[in-house]
């Protein structure tokens, strides 16, 4: 099966064929860094990254963009609450994402460009524009002429009355239309500017997109993706004014748009304020486990997210990883804990194709670590020591498992290392185990109970099995 992805832009599930059959080009909206970012902000990052990882597995390279937006007016209320230059705000802000996103098994991107080393890039597309009619100069600032570009609203499938009718937009006096939008706006000596041919000032935000994807991947790119969110009136702008500056060539030949995040029934949102912040849920919970319950749904669709769902992703874990650990156990020295050069399961790789459906593909790595438990569980019950004939089998279902993880950046870290995250907290368990099986090997059965009461009441159940003792907290 070929790689099919659902088109924004036409209302389609097509299959995907990049430009350059051996290079396809992928651009994502990155984050205004003026704060942490909320985890509805990593769905996309982390969905994308999946999908960014089969391209390169299909075609052998990819050209990745995502960019960082470190000039706009939030950044600009920051520093100036907080009396700093605004890198100071954009630095430290930019960093927190990196690390947060590493943190979920996000890797990093091809290229990330950001936005205040493409002033040049954005002034000479706005010239453009003026210069093909599309774009006026009013009052020191630069303004998208909407009317100008016939297909305006193509991707978001409204007209223009109903677009101003259902959109906040700003009616200046320098409009000469109220949908009209800035592409370039005046600074004052307190605010961040840049000298242009219209007076110092600053860029609007969706010229910044347009222009860095077209410095790093040209007039025409295969894939953009992002927010839903974004795409009205982002995305319908970036495509009017990026076709508009390039005669009319298509910018994206696909459009991809993550689902939001929703919270106790209501849509996730720092305007809201009921925001989770992914700094913080990271040191509350295993980040693996944060980016399972991001893969549970399907991409295009709402996110229900709870402490519940959280907890869901983090015993799933438990117990594909258990199965792991079991394994190994029994395979001692033979088992291998990498899967590197392993081929992605077909089972996986078809889900994936179908419009990056991970929840099927999870439900597909469950199957197989229920395949692999069963092979485990015969070996153990028959007794003794297996031989390499018979762990052959055995072996090659744990790195199909790793394997089928790898695809969804799951799975990659040892059993011990899932299993000892808790730090001092799980240090602090195995050593009362490790006390239990000695007291017990002893036939001091009083303090083997007694120890097992003391877990119990600290929240944590054991479990005597052939491989050993396992436990989780209740």
């Amino acid at each position: 099966m070929s790689l099919h992805l659902y088109n924004t832009l036409s209302r389609r599930l097509e299959a995907f064929v990049p430009t350059d059959p051996g290079h396809p080009t992928m651009y994502v909206c990155g984050p205004t860094v003026y704060n942490y970012v909320h985890i509805g902000n990593a769905r996309g990052p982390v969905v994308f990254g999946v999908l960014a990882d089969l391209l390169r597995r299909r075609y052998g390279a990819l050209t990745y963009a995502r960019n960082i937006t470190d000039v706009d007016d939030k950044i600009n209320a920051a520093a100036r609450e907080q009396q700093v230059p605004i890198s100071v705000i954009t630095d430290r802000f930019a960093a927190a994402y990196r690390d947060d996103m590493a943190a979920l098994g996000v890797a990093p991107p091809d290229i990330e460009p950001e936005a205040t080393a493409h002033i040049g890039p954005m002034i000479a597309m706005i010239e453009q524009l003026i210069a093909s009619g599309h774009a006026y100069a009013a009052e020191g600032h630069v303004l998208f002429a909407v009317s100008s570009f016939e297909g305006y609203g193509k991707l978001s499938r409204r007209n223009i009355e109903d677009m101003l009718a259902g959109a906040r937009v700003d009616v200046a006096p320098y409009k000469r239309d109220p949908g009209d939008f800035v592409l370039w706006k005046p600074s004052d000596e307190e605010l961040p500017g840049w000298e242009s041919p219209w007076g110092r000032g600053r860029p609007g935000w969706h010229i910044e997109c347009s222009a860095m994807a077209a410095a790093h991947l040209g007039e025409t790119i295969d894939i953009h993706a992002g927010g839903v969110d974004l795409q009205f009136p982002h995305h319908e702008n970036e495509i009017a004014q990026s076709e508009c500056a390039h005669g009319g060539k298509p910018f994206a030949r696909w459009w991809l748009h993550n689902g939001m995040l929703n919270f106790d029934g209501a849509k996730m949102s720092k305007s809201v304020g009921n925001i989770e912040r992914v700094h913080d849920l990271v040191q509350k919970h295993p980040p693996e486990a944060l980016r399972y319950a991001l893969l549970s749904a399907h991409y295009r669709q709402p996110l229900d997210w709870s402490d519940a769902l959280i907890e869901r992703s983090t015993r799933t874990l438990d117990r594909l990883y258990g199965t792991l650990r079991d394994i190994d156990a029994l395979a001692g020295d033979a088992a291998s804990t990498s899967a590197v050069d392993a081929p992605i399961p077909t089972a996986i790789e078809a889900a994936l194709d179908d419009d990056l459906n991970t929840p099927q593909a999870l439900s597909e790595l469950a199957s197989i670590a229920t395949r692999a438990r069963g092979m485990r569980n015969t070996l153990a019950a028959a007794g003794g020591n297996p031989d390499p004939a018979e762990l052959a089998p055995l072996l090659a279902s744990a790195t199909e498992l790793r394997a089928a993880g790898r695809a969804l950046g799951l799975l990659q870290q040892s059993p011990d290392a899932w299993f000892n995250r808790g730090g001092d907290d799980d240090a602090h368990i195995q050593a009362l185990i490790d006390e239990r099986t000695a007291a017990k090997a002893a036939r001091d059965f009083a303090r083997a109970d007694a120890i097992r009461d003391q877990l119990a009441a600290e929240g944590v159940v054991l479990e005597d099995t052939s491989a050993g003792v396992r436990w989780k907290r209740a």
